[in-house]
């Protein structure tokens, strides 16, 4: 599937979206309370998923929180709450996809986890016009693909539109084809799905990157 496919979905499926869009108050989503994960009590090491409030000991995930592949995450931008999430994934790593400063109080717990942070600063575009820096997201996906980066996350403000076009190009390296690509993409972004981000990736050239994949690199194709 081309973007120019999707175009027709959009002008009839967005404005539905919008209307069952969720209440807002000062631009932060009024939601159900969010799901967290804890540790389990039989002992096993596992996990278990609660109602915040539930439990005092639970990991509260970010916002868009997913498994991309193995070693690694997505997310919108961590907050204090999600610290022991975060340390509970043992991450070696952040990609960060936004030009502003990470906050003092991310920057020491990042010190304090041994975590290393990889900021590649890309502009929050809504301008239709105004290209994404394909070799920053090269440069981005360098260090994902890297195994001695991973555990990794990879995060934006709210982990929709640069971290969608991030993984999106990645999934393109896994063969995926691009109906897949953008469905996953629209996953996350919802209302909110941009055209541009989408002809981005399906213009994104891979072949600087295919060269020179990690023989780890899992090929998970979707048709």
């Amino acid at each position: 599937m081309k973007v120019e496919e999707l175009q027709f979905e959009f002008n009839h499926l967005l404005p539905q979206q919008r209307q069952n869009k969720e209440k807002t108050h000062l631009g932060v989503a009024e939601l159900s309370p969010s799901p967290v994960v804890c540790p389990d009590d039989d002992g096993d090491g596992g996990f278990e998923t609660v109602i915040d409030g539930e439990d005092e000991d639970c990991f509260v995930q970010p916002m868009n929180f997913a498994m991309v592949d193995n070693g690694i995450f997505r997310s919108g931008f961590p907050q204090p709450a999600n610290f022991s999430f975060l340390k509970s994934l043992g991450l070696r790593s952040i990609v960060y996809l936004c030009p502003e400063p990470y906050p003092e109080e991310s920057l020491e717990f990042l010190k304090s986890s041994g975590i290393k942070l990889h900021q590649f600063g890309i502009d929050g575009r809504k301008e239709p016009f105004v290209s994404i820096p394909e070799d920053t997201v090269c440069e981005a996906l360098r260090v994902v693909l890297d195994p001695k980066n991973h555990p990794v996350l990879i995060h934006c403000k709210r982990g929709k539109h640069r971290t969608g076009c991030v993984v999106g190009c990645f999934r393109k390296l896994q063969k995926w084809c691009l109906s897949s690509v953008f469905d996953e993409y629209i996953r996350f972004a919802a209302a909110k799905a941009r055209i541009s981000d989408l002809r981005f990736v399906e213009s994104f050239d891979i072949s600087s990157l295919s060269a020179h994949l990690p023989l780890s690199f899992t090929f998970s194709q979707r048709r």
